[in-house]
């Protein structure tokens, strides 16, 4: 079977390499076919393309952001079809709300954070580019989201007054601070590590993988 997680490993990349989805959608179906269990197409196949695809970003540039956006989309299709298939479904760890801040029209990033999200079965509500503090509250209380994810690509947006800090005043007054959790992202943060705690979040991640791990550890506790 691990021969058959390594082939398939090497179709699915190979596909996602050349943006092929239909290739991609092959490849994981033929494995299916082959008797691979769809928890082993996600969690082995699927969420280490994506991871490798970080790296390559972040380290040597080896892949383009492009590619990883259709990394993204077709790990977060991939993953819902496989999903119902679970021998025992994988159930979903929680549900994040996720938006650009007030002013920030720039939404590729959070498509890919999105999409790895989804890869690692937490459910994600998009609330999609420009959104009020009010409405990233509003949405997380009505869909008990126990995290909100800010995507800001500048800095001003980052740190203006209808952006995080703008959130968590809203989270404060309505006494529920401590029942849902703030994240951040985008390029300001990568550029001031400490920013994060300047706009009041509780976390910040740097590419999708690591936004699906420290959520995971925001969603522990904030239900403890």
């Amino acid at each position: 079977m691990n021969e058959l997680v390594t082939a398939t490993t090497r179709k699915f990349t190979e596909a996602i390499l050349d943006t092929d989805r239909e290739r991609a959608l092959q490849a994981v179906q033929y494995a299916v076919d082959q008797g691979l269990m769809p928890e082993d197409v996600v969690f082995r196949v699927v969420i280490p393309t994506i991871d490798r695809m970080v790296r390559s970003i972040s380290e040597n540039f080896g892949a383009s952001l492009a590619q990883h956006f259709i990394t993204s989309q077709i790990a977060a299709e991939v993953t819902e079809q496989m999903i119902p298939k679970f021998k025992q479904r994988k159930n979903v760890i929680g549900h994040v709300v996720i938006g650009t801040s007030q002013g920030d029209f720039h939404g590729l990033g959070k498509r890919i954070v999105t999409g790895c999200l989804k890869a690692m079965t937490i459910d994600v509500t998009d609330l999609g580019l420009n959104v009020s503090p009010q409405r990233f509250v509003e949405a997380a209380i009505e869909g008990k989201a126990q995290v909100i994810g800010i995507s800001s690509m500048m800095i001003h947006t980052a740190r203006g007054e209808t952006g995080c800090l703008r959130v968590r005043k809203i989270l404060q007054d309505a006494g529920m601070e401590h029942k849902i959790k703030i994240i951040v992202g985008g390029a300001p943060y990568r550029y001031d590590h400490e920013l994060y705690k300047m706009v009041k979040a509780d976390a910040w991640a740097d590419n999708g993988i690591e936004a699906g791990e420290v959520i995971s550890k925001l969603i522990r506790e904030a239900t403890s």
